[in-house]
């Protein structure tokens, strides 16, 4: 298993433990990540939304595959991950299934983007609001704005206030 290979494991396996702080120690200080939810976060940003997710985390299952990398192509990773879930905002259960693309730097993931079909996760998540409009950008718009409206209110939370 490669070093690349080897971050991904120790990554899943700290989300598998809900160890936010272990996931953060395998992402560069500038990590880049993408999501369908929360599109493009940086550094802080992506610290912040680990924390948040994982701290409010109660039945979160997670199971991961196929782990590849290869150092000799521009140090490009991936892997197949399914997160299992309660949603809590309406007590539905979710099973969302992915596939994690890493580019690396320094021993460290610096970009992270996880692809998974938004509707789906929508249909599951909302129930019937999801199955009909979940494909649209109308409600995939406003799913992107409450989730960054909840990171915004977590890192005003939790960030040091100054004077």
């Amino acid at each position: 298993m490669s070093e690349e290979e080897q971050l991904i494991k120790v990554f899943y396996t700290c989300f598998q433990r809900l160890d936010w702080k272990g996931m953060l120690d395998c992402y560069h200080e500038e990590v880049f990540f993408y999501d369908p939810v929360f599109e493009n976060l940086e550094g802080p940003q992506v610290r912040a939304m680990w924390e948040m997710l994982l701290s409010n985390a109660k039945d979160l299952q997670l199971s991961f595959s196929n782990i590849q990398a290869d150092p000799a192509k521009d140090s490009y990773g991936s892997c197949d991950w399914v997160a299992t879930y309660t949603f809590s905002q309406t007590g539905r259960r979710v099973v969302n299934k992915g596939k994690a693309l890493f580019t690396f730097s320094e021993g460290k993931i610096i970009e992270h983007h996880d692809n998974f079909s938004l509707w789906r996760w929508s249909r599951q998540a909302l129930g019937i609001p999801g199955i009909l409009f979940g494909w649209t950008p109308v409600l995939q718009n406003k799913i992107r704005r409450m989730a960054r409206k909840n990171l915004e209110k977590f890192i005003a939370r939790t960030s040091p206030q100054t004077a």
